[in-house]
């Protein structure tokens, strides 16, 4: 167990919560689970967070989703939707792509409860002068156009090589007025032929809490839960 500061705000993070198997079943995990709160929000925690790596079950089911990791092999190239291609973003195309990306990695940071949209804004900054120092020429970051019927739908980026086989989804974006047409998977399949193309055969994505069209989206797709983070938020412990 520990309390941190983690941008501007006090938050318990329970590092392992086990019951042996001699004693499981019997609420003790339950009462474990209590007893963390308890201590967390005695040191003045605001919020505890949890990582999961097996599924939820009943004792995390009342904490909010912050965000997923899923991850697909991918085996063969795949096609995209018939009538969508993908093309290599342009320099003129990027400053404009970049603000908006920042504005929903923003968004989702907010919806999922994390931090507030001060505190994000500042993350956002951080986190993307960190991942793409070089912008658009960043070594082994591949940045997409996604276009339909002569127009641009959509754009992509993922990062090759971010572990040993594994290229990282950091974005497929599918503009609003062009959802619900099959596109979203075509998206994932631009990324899936990227994954490939760069050598790599897994692709992995993020997903905020919040956003559950994503997810079951993501879920049709083949993309297994590995990881999950949820959160919930501590009363003022009395002094």
């Amino acid at each position: 167990m520990t309390v941190a500061d983690d941008n501007g705000t006090l938050a318990g993070r329970i590092g392992d919560l086990r019951v042996d198997a001699l004693h499981a079943g019997q609420g003790h995990e339950q009462a474990a689970r209590d007893w963390a709160e308890e201590w967390c929000a005695e040191r003045g925690a605001r919020r505890l967070d949890i990582r999961l790596t097996e599924p939820v079950g009943e004792l995390f089911g009342g904490y909010h989703v912050r965000g997923q990791l899923r991850m697909r092999r991918v085996s063969s190239p795949p096609e995209l939707v018939d009538g969508v291609t993908a093309r290599t973003m342009t320099q003129d195309e990027y400053p404009e792509w970049l603000a908006s990306e920042k504005a929903a990695y923003i968004g989702d940071i907010v919806r999922a409860g994390a931090l507030s949209s001060e505190e994000a804004a500042r993350k956002a900054d951080r986190d993307f002068a960190k991942v793409i120092p070089e912008g658009l020429s960043t070594p082994d970051n591949t940045f997409l156009v996604l276009e339909a019927a002569g127009g641009r739908i959509g754009t992509g980026w993922v990062k090759h090589g971010y572990l040993p086989g594994v290229t990282y989804g950091y974005s497929l974006f599918i503009q609003e007025e062009h959802r619900g047409k099959g596109y979203g998977r075509a998206a994932m399949a631009a990324g899936e032929q990227a994954t490939l193309a760069a050598g790599d055969s897994m692709l992995m994505f993020t997903v905020w809490g919040g956003n559950e069209e994503a997810m079951r989206l993501y879920t049709r797709a083949g993309y297994h839960v590995m990881e999950e983070y949820r959160w919930i938020g501590l009363p003022c412990s009395a002094t």
